[in-house]
C-alpha cells in the first residue's frame, strides 16, 4: 500500500511538472527568413544533451510555484555556437534555478546552422576553430537573434497567462545564447524591448555592437578571465558602451 502511495506521488509529480513546461511554437507557420530550410529538429545525449536542426524556434515555459512567484519572467538562450543548443546547463538547469527564485523562465530554441552529421557536438568542435566558422555562421546570427526578440514580444503580450507582469520580462544567454540577448539591447520596439538583458561569457564582436538605444535596458555581463574562446574583449566592448552612454550594467570577470 505504501509504495502504490509513493507511486502515486510520482506520477502527479510529473503531471504537475509537464503542466509548467507549455512548449510554444514562436511562428504561426514557417519562420520568416527559413521558409527553404528542409530539416528538422533532433536531440544528441552523446556526451551531453543538446539540441541541433532546429528550424522551427520554440519556448519552452518553467513557471514558479504561485506561491514565491515575483511576477519576473527571463528568456533563456542556450549556447552551442549557432549549430547546437546545450539543453540542460544552459538552458533546463537554469530555468529550474530561476523558478527556485520565484522567477518564470522561458527557454528559447532558436534557428541553428544545418549539422550534416548525427554527431553535431563533434562536428561543431571541429568547425569552430576553423578560420572560415563565423562566415559559416553569419546569415544564421540575424535569424537568431530575430528570433529572441520576437520571444521577448510574445512571452509581454501573453504575460498575464503565465502570472508576470508585461513591465518586467527580460532575456539572458549563454555564449552564442549572449548574442542573442546582447543583440536584444539594439534595435528593438516598444513590444520586443528587454526591461533588462543578462548576456553571459557573450559572442558580440564590433560589427555586432550597434548606436546604444537612449532607453536601453540594465545589463548584466558575466565571463571568465581564461575563456578559451577568447569572449573576456567582447564583454568590456559592451559594458563600455553602456558606460559611454552613462547607462546602468555590471561586469564581473572572473
Amino acid at each position: 500500500m505504501k509504495k502504490q502511495f509513493l507511486l502515486a506521488l510520482l506520477i502527479l509529480a510529473g503531471i504537475t511538472l509537464k503542466a509548467q513546461q507549455k512548449v510554444i511554437e514562436l511562428y504561426n507557420g514557417t519562420a520568416p527568413g527559413s521558409e527553404k530550410w528542409t530539416y528538422n529538429e533532433k536531440e544528441t545525449t552523446s556526451p551531453y544533451r543538446a539540441a541541433y536542426n532546429v528550424s522551427k524556434p520554440t519556448l519552452t515555459a518553467y513557471l514558479p510555484d504561485p506561491a514565491i512567484a515575483t511576477g519576473t519572467g527571463v528568456i533563456v538562450c542556450l549556447g552551442g555556437g549557432f549549430f547546437i543548443l546545450s539543453m540542460d546547463a544552459e538552458g533546463v538547469d537554469v530555468a529550474k534555478w530561476l523558478n527556485k527564485k520565484g522567477i518564470a523562465a522561458f527557454v528559447l530554441k532558436y534557428r541553428l546552422g544545418q549539422s550534416s552529421t548525427d554527431k553535431p557536438i563533434e562536428e561543431l568542435a571541429g568547425k569552430m576553430f576553423q578560420s572560415n566558422f563565423p562566415d559559416l555562421m553569419k546569415p544564421i546570427i540575424p535569424l537568431a537573434v530575430a528570433d529572441g526578440r520576437t520571444a521577448i514580444k510574445y512571452v509581454r503580450a501573453h504575460a498575464a497567462d503565465f502570472g508576470i507582469s508585461p513591465s518586467r520580462v527580460g532575456i539572458m544567454g549563454f555564449s552564442a545564447g549572449g548574442t542573442v540577448t546582447a543583440s536584444a539591447a539594439f534595435n528593438y520596439t516598444a513590444e520586443t524591448r528587454p526591461d533588462f538583458v543578462a548576456p553571459i561569457y557573450p559572442y558580440m564582436p564590433p560589427e555586432l555592437i550597434g548606436a546604444v538605444p537612449a532607453d536601453a535596458p540594465p545589463m548584466f555581463i558575466c565571463v571568465a578571465s581564461d575563456d578559451q574562446f577568447g569572449l573576456v574583449p567582447h564583454s568590456q566592448a559592451l559594458y563600455t558602451k553602456w558606460q559611454e552612454n552613462k547607462h546602468i550594467a555590471e561586469l564581473h570577470i572572473y
